[in-house]
């Protein structure tokens, strides 16, 4: 798949003592852009019931770079850096962008799969890893594989 991102309008709630963004604001806006990439290729909230899956996050690093302060406008994407073949564990990557092409922020996540009926890690359906197939994947992406024990 090509590129995917979302347009972000900064609001005033959103900004800090400081007249930027919070950094809080950052991680749900990263979020916000992930869960628009799958609703919009059928994986909804009602879909992850319906198969008993949730996504799960073990890892959430931001890194800043420039401001975003209030009334800025900003791109978020998303793109998948590694994966095990079956997507059952997952990196990602998001960009903040000004209007501009400045890159003013990055959020890299590791994730996985939880089966919520029994509360453990699990493998997706082929349904969720159709979508995944289909993200858009970064210039240095790789597939890897878990390591035992």
């Amino acid at each position: 798949m090509q590129k995917f991102s979302i347009p972000i309008q900064i609001r005033w709630s959103d900004i800090d003592q400081n007249r930027h963004l919070r950094h809080s604001v950052y991680y749900d806006y990263g979020a916000m852009a992930r869960i628009e990439f799958l609703n919009n290729h059928g994986l909804t909230s009602a879909k992850f019931e319906e198969l008993h899956m949730g996504p799960i996050l073990f890892r959430e690093e931001a890194i800043f770079k420039r401001e975003i302060k209030f009334g800025d406008s900003v791109e978020v994407n998303v793109t998948l850096i590694k994966a095990t073949q079956d997507y059952a564990r997952w990196s990602m990557r998001h960009q903040f962008l000004k209007p501009d092409g400045t890159l003013a922020a990055i959020i890299n996540i590791d994730g996985a799969w939880i089966n919520i009926v029994e509360r453990k890690l699990a493998v997706p359906t082929p349904f969720i890893q159709n979508i995944f197939n289909d993200l858009p994947k970064s210039e240095e992406f790789e597939w890897v594989e878990l390591k035992k024990g």
